[in-house]
C-alpha cells in the first residue's frame, strides 16, 4: 500500500486525506492544530494517521516525509515555499497548492539534482485553469487569447458580505491587494486588484461581477498567447466592499498606533472578518469557473470553453471548493506516486498539458470523482 503525506490538515487538506485513503492510500496528515487533525483523520481512522508537527520546521517537514512515496502541500502561502525546499531536499516527488508568493521555479535546478518531480500549484485555480488554458491553446493552430473566470461561493447570499472564504485569512486578504499580472499584445502589464469590473451570467448562479486577480501566475511566461486575463468572480456588490476596505487601509500590513498598541490592521481586519466568512458545518457552497481559449483552427475563428459548476456534497461533508481544489492534487500526486507522469524538477500545472493524454485521465478521474468540467467548441 502506497503512504501518502498531506501537509495541512485545513480544509482542503483534509480532503486530499480522504481521497487518498479512499483510493487506496496510506495516509499520514501532518499540521499544528490538534482540532484540525482530529476533523481531518476522524473521516476514515483506519487509513489516516494524524501527526502534529510545525510545518514551518523544515526538519519535521523531513522527518514525516522519510517514509512518503509522495507529498502533498496544502499549507498556508507563507509556508509554501519552505515546504517545498525540505520535501525536494528529503528527495520525495511533491503536488502543492499553497498558491506562494515566491517563484518556485527557482527551485527548478534543486529538484533536478535530487531527481524528483515538483507539481506546484494544482488546484483548481491556478491549476486545472493552467492546465486547461495550455490544452486549449494546443488544440488550436494559432491561440489570441485566454480568458479564465473563477470563483468560490457561498449557495446562500447573506448580508452583508454575501461569501465565505476557503482558504487562510492572508491568502484571500493577498487577492484583494496584490497587482494583477495580465498579458495584453504580448506584454505582461499589470492592474490594480479588484479593477476593470464586469458583470457575467452564468447558469446555475445567476449575475456575478467579475475582477482582476493575479491569477495567471507562471501562464504569463509559459504560454505564448498575446492577451491572457484571469478574474475572479463574486456576488455583485462584493467589489465596492473590499474596495472601501482597502482604501480605508483594513488591508495594510504597516502597523499603526492606537492608544500606544501597536496593530497591524490586516490582522486586526482577520480575527474581525472570519469568524463570519467561515462555513459552518454542513453549509453549502459552489464553485463555478470558466475557460475559454480562442484563436484560429485552420483559418476558422474558432473557441475551446470549459465550464465548472460544481456544490457542496452532503454525502462526504466536503466543501465544493476543497473538493475542486484538493481532487486535481491527489489525482496528480498518484500519477507521480505511479509514474504515470515523473519528470525532474518543478514544474507549473500547465506541463501537464504537453503530455499525451494526461489531460483526458485528469478529467475522467475527476468526472469519477463528480467534478466535471463540460467542454464546448463554438465555430462560425
Amino acid at each position: 500500500m502506497s503512504h501518502a503525506l498531506v501537509l495541512g490538515a485545513g480544509m482542503v487538506g483534509s480532503v486530499m486525506a480522504f481521497d487518498l485513503a479512499r483510493h487506496g492510500y496510506r495516509v499520514t496528515i501532518a499540521d499544528a492544530n490538534p482540532d484540525n487533525l482530529a476533523r481531518a483523520s476522524s473521516r476514515d481512522a483506519a487509513r489516516i494517521t494524524p501527526a502534529r508537527a510545525d510545518l514551518s520546521d523544515p526538519a519535521a517537514i523531513a522527518s514525516l516525509a522519510s517514509t512518503a512515496d509522495v507529498v502533498l502541500g496544502a499549507l498556508p502561502s507563507r509556508l509554501g515555499f519552505a515546504a517545498m525546499r525540505a520535501v525536494i531536499e528529503s528527495k520525495r516527488h511533491y503536488c502543492d497548492i499553497s498558491f506562494m508568493t515566491e517563484d518556485f521555479e527557482s527551485l527548478d535546478a534543486l529538484a533536478k539534482s535530487k531527481g524528483v518531480t515538483i507539481i506546484a500549484d494544482c488546484g483548481v485555480a491556478p491549476g486545472m485553469s493552467h492546465i486547461l488554458s495550455a490544452h486549449g491553446s494546443r488544440l488550436l493552430d494559432t491561440c489570441h487569447a485566454i480568458e479564465i473566470y473563477v470563483g468560490g461561493l457561498p449557495r446562500e447570499r447573506r448580508w452583508p458580505f454575501e461569501y465565505k472564504a476557503a482558504f487562510a485569512p492572508a491568502d484571500v486578504i493577498e487577492e484583494y491587494t496584490r497587482p494583477s499580472r495580465l498579458v495584453e499584445h504580448g506584454q505582461v502589464v499589470t492592474r490594480e486588484a479588484l479593477s476593470e469590473p464586469e458583470l457575467m451570467d452564468f447558469p446555475g448562479v445567476g449575475t456575478l461581477e467579475a475582477f482582476n486577480t493575479d491569477g495567471l501566475r507562471s501562464l504569463t511566461t509559459s504560454l505564448r498567447v498575446p492577451f491572457m486575463k484571469e478574474k475572479t468572480l463574486r456576488y455583485p456588490g462584493h467589489i465596492a466592499l473590499m474596495r472601501a476596505m482597502r482604501e480605508t487601509g483594513l488591508f495594510s500590513l504597516d502597523p499603526i498606533d492606537v492608544k500606544g498598541q501597536r496593530v497591524v490592521p490586516r490582522e486586526l481586519t482577520s480575527a474581525l472578518l472570519f469568524p463570519k466568512w467561515t462555513y459552518q458545518p454542513g453549509e453549502a457552497d459552489l464553485t463555478v469557473m470558466r475557460v475559454m481559449a480562442r484563436g484560429l483552427k485552420g483559418n476558422t475563428p474558432t473557441t475551446h470553453t470549459w465550464d465548472l459548476f460544481d456544490v457542496y456534497d452532503p454525502d462526504t461533508n466536503c466543501t465544493s471548493m476543497a473538493r475542486t481544489t484538493a481532487f486535481p492534487a491527489t489525482i496528480v500526486a498518484g500519477l507521480l506516486a505511479s509514474g504515470r507522469f515523473r519528470e525532474p524538477g518543478v514544474h507549473p500545472p500547465e506541463r501537464l498539458a504537453t503530455d499525451p493524454g494526461l489531460v483526458e485521465t485528469l478529467l475522467a478521474q475527476l468526472a469519477s470523482r463528480g467534478v466535471r468540467y463540460v467542454h464546448t467548441l463554438t465555430q462560425p
